[in-house]
């Protein structure tokens, strides 16, 4: 049984992981080569990320540089870029790009604070989930007749508050980023 609660553990904490890559991939005033990590491109048939065809390097605290490994690559890795959502326009210069991060204005930085929440609330989900799935053990266990219905809610009140912990670490999280975002 306490197999079993590690391994939901273990997926809340993978939440939060994902929760703490998808903000790290959102930009704030200053340039991070995880800005691009999210950004797939369409290479050789299929789509992957913009790490495995170039290399993604900051030079600079407002330029991002990415060196295209294959030449015949750039113009996709310039059109995921542009079409990413995120509201970059590389300068092309052969199979480098430059990626100049201008200001972010009070409208952007508010649709990357929603981004954010967004996430947030994927986070949440995939908690609940886990959530759902270790309740849904615990009453098969005692239904079987494995454990008893003392245990049963004991294990349910421990699996209740790794959820509340787990929400309250992506809460804690998103309103850091929202204050990193929203600072000027």
């Amino acid at each position: 049984m306490s197999g079993e609660f590690d391994d939901l553990k273990r997926r809340m904490d993978g939440a939060i992981a994902a929760f703490k890559h998808d903000l790290a991939s959102l930009r704030t005033g200053r340039a991070s080569s995880n800005l691009l990590d999210a950004i797939l491109v369409q290479a050789y048939g299929t789509t992957m990320p913009i790490n495995q065809v170039a290399n993604v390097s900051v030079p600079e605290p407002r330029m991002i540089s990415v060196s295209v490994w294959d030449k015949s690559m750039v113009g996709a890795v310039d059109r995921a870029i542009r079409e990413s959502n995120l509201g970059f326009n590389p300068i092309v210069d052969g199979t480098n790009l430059r990626i100049p991060l201008p200001e972010l204005n009070e409208q952007r930085r508010k649709e990357l604070v929603k981004i954010s929440h967004g996430y947030a609330e994927n986070a949440r989900v995939a908690a609940r989930h886990v959530r759902r799935d270790g309740m849904d053990f615990l009453k098969k266990a005692e239904k079987d007749g494995d454990i008893s219905e003392d245990d049963q809610r004991k294990r349910s009140d421990q699996v209740q508050k790794l959820t509340d912990e787990t929400i309250s670490t992506i809460d804690h999280l998103l309103s850091d980023k929202e204050a990193e975002i929203m600072q000027v």
